[in-house]
């Protein structure tokens, strides 16, 4: 899988990182016990994934593959003489 560089993007980096933020905040705060910041956590944590998608449509994701039309194969013929 690595040679399709899937996930190493700016855009996926960013939307990872903003998740992992939400999810670190909502965790202390679960251990806090602070529903408030639970749910700000959550919320930060869904929003990694919009964030994400943004930047990819922004042009900080993968290019698009530009697939070159394959080079026609000589057929070899060969014909044997009996």
């Amino acid at each position: 899988m690595s040679a399709n560089s899937h996930g190493h993007t700016t855009a996926a980096w960013t939307g990872v990182t903003v998740s992992f933020l939400g999810f670190m905040l909502a965790g202390v705060a679960m251990v806090i016990p602070s529903p408030i910041l639970v749910t700000i956590g959550l919320v930060l944590a869904a929003a990694g994934a919009v964030v994400g998608k943004l930047m990819s449509a922004a042009g900080f994701g993968k290019k698009p593959a530009t697939h070159a039309a394959p080079a026609a194969k000589e057929s070899v013929s060969s014909s044997v003489s009996a």
